[in-house]
């Protein structure tokens, strides 16, 4: 019985049959067939979708690409820099020494590390933009659907307004119509 007024939706308001609907358009019609809203935030879905390695993802991204990590990371390497060239070196206890070949392989592994998780981040973020996009279009449609149905309303109602005028000026330019009117004047 559902799929009566939703095969009937889609011709009557998409000119399609109800098994070429997309999925998208398919929410839309049982959301007007149901009388409910369509709209959803994107960031909520997107956040009720992600895995834990998709937040893991974002949140070493977004430390990894801010400010803050920069300058702590250029720091960091300064003071291994000036730790092993000047202050164990005095000592004759330097663990690294230039060319800082030690340094050379962690900064090689967490560049190693870091850009396929920041890759993950985008593809992820690339998904939500793809989701934003589907949602958008719910939306739109069902906007699009609810301003025809309302147009197709008030084309009724006016045809109805119009037929009862007519009615009332046909009555009216009727000769007896017109000879009441003239006793009665």
């Amino acid at each position: 019985m559902a799929q009566l007024p939703l095969a009937d939706l889609a011709q009557r308001l998409l000119r399609k049959p109800d098994h070429t609907l997309d999925p998208e358009e398919r929410r839309v019609l049982d959301s007007i067939d149901s009388g409910t809203i369509v709209s959803r935030d994107a960031a909520d879905e997107a956040d009720a979708r992600a895995s834990v390695g998709d937040r893991l993802a974002d949140r070493v991204a977004a430390i990894g690409g801010s400010w803050g990590f920069i300058i702590a990371f250029t720091l960091v390497l300064l003071g291994w820099m000036l730790l092993n060239t000047d202050v164990l070196a005095h000592f004759g206890m330097q663990f690294d020494p230039y060319p800082y070949i030690f340094l050379n392989l962690m900064l090689s592994t967490l560049a190693a590390v870091q850009a396929p998780v920041i890759m993950m981040s985008q593809n992820r973020q690339a998904s939500k933009d793809r989701l934003a996009a589907s949602l958008d279009y719910e939306t739109n449609l069902r906007a699009e659907l609810d301003i025809l149905r309302l147009h197709q309303k008030l084309d009724g109602v006016v045809i109805e307004r119009l037929a009862a005028l007519e009615a009332k000026i046909d009555a009216l330019s009727r000769p007896d119509a017109l000879a009441k009117s003239d006793a009665g004047a």
